[in-house]
């Protein structure tokens, strides 16, 4: 993930590799979601017991690369508080996120997250100066809708559960501008590794002062097989590793550019829903997908089309 002088000699390339990142990391990261609602549904592990292994697993995975790879001085951050303030925040999230899935059909909760990008994309015109034009916005609009498609919400969804995607949608947001607002002061790898030591300290108080409080949503728990314990581990795999690929897209391209395709996870998630909790897709739901994939296509052939050298550049 090399941003050297190959990218500035083609006008557009970082924005479009920003892009492609941002694309795998959203068809991935579902994968992680759908761990998370088996291991609460199957495997009767409290969601707060899950976010906390998450972030976890994650520091175990990533701190041996980052100590092999870069060495144990990458492990001192040039901002390390906005770093662990940053993973206390995705820590929140996750544990909102999964919490609902436990709850709710996957890709529902998925649906009613989808509000996440317009936030996102406000914040970045409001206080990062990125320009969006109203093609930009009709994508993103025509991507929301399709999730909606997808999801065909009931009225039954939109009580007190509901509230949870939302809340972590707009806590997501937040975690998301703090990747582009902490510029390159550190690298992806650090930012993410940090970010893991932040949401493990921030869960485990949390697990702590909700078990006490006697949750049941934080209750304690061990993996009860080797079985589980692998999940764990590719869980904080691919949280930590996939969520690289989301800092590194956030170096390349506007956060504005990049919202629509957080659309591309309703995609995983639907034929991840199907394939272990028997959530059969309908007609209708492929329709929504495809208008979801069609509106971030629009937003890749628009970067290409007007794509200059500076990454931040704004197109209508």
């Amino acid at each position: 993930m090399n941003t050297g002088a190959d990218t500035t000699d083609q006008p557009g390339a970082g924005p479009m590799q920003g892009v492609a990142l941002m694309a795998v990391a959203m068809l991935v990261l579902p994968g992680m979601d759908a761990i998370a609602k088996y291991m609460a549904t199957f495997a009767d592990m409290s969601p707060g017991q899950v976010t906390f292994y998450r972030f976890f697993f994650q520091v175990i995975c990533t701190v041996p690369l980052i100590l092999t790879a870069a060495g144990s001085a990458t492990l001192r951050p040039k901002r390390p508080w906005l770093n662990l303030l940053r993973g206390a925040i995705h820590g929140a999230a996750s544990l909102l996120f999964f919490a609902a899935v436990k709850y709710m059909p996957l890709a529902d909760v998925f649906a009613i997250y989808f509000v996440e990008p317009f936030i996102l994309t406000a914040m970045s015109a409001a206080f990062l100066g990125d320009k969006v034009g109203w093609r930009r916005w009709l994508a993103i609009v025509v991507g929301f809708g399709g999730a909606l498609i997808v999801i065909q919400p009931s009225f039954m969804l939109f009580g007190w559960t509901a509230l949870l995607p939302v809340a972590c949608a707009f806590l997501y947001s937040i975690y998301l501008f703090m990747n582009r607002a902490l510029g390159d002061a550190d690298s992806p790898l650090t930012m993410q590794t940090i970010a893991g030591f932040g949401g493990t300290l921030f869960m485990g108080a949390a697990l702590f002062l909700g078990a006490s409080a006697g949750i049941a949503d934080f209750e304690p728990s061990l993996p009860g097989s080797l079985f589980a314990l692998f999940l764990l581990l590719i869980l904080g795999t691919l949280s930590g590793y996939a969520h690289m690929l989301v800092v590194r897209a956030f170096r390349l391209a506007p956060l504005s550019l990049l919202a629509p395709f957080q659309y591309f996870e309703i995609i995983s998630a639907t034929v991840l829903g199907y394939a272990i909790f028997g959530d059969f897709p309908t007609p209708s739901k492929w329709l929504g997908i495809a208008i979801i994939v069609a509106s971030g296509l629009f937003i890749i052939w628009r970067e290409h089309r007007n794509s200059k050298p500076r990454a931040d550049i704004a197109f209508d």
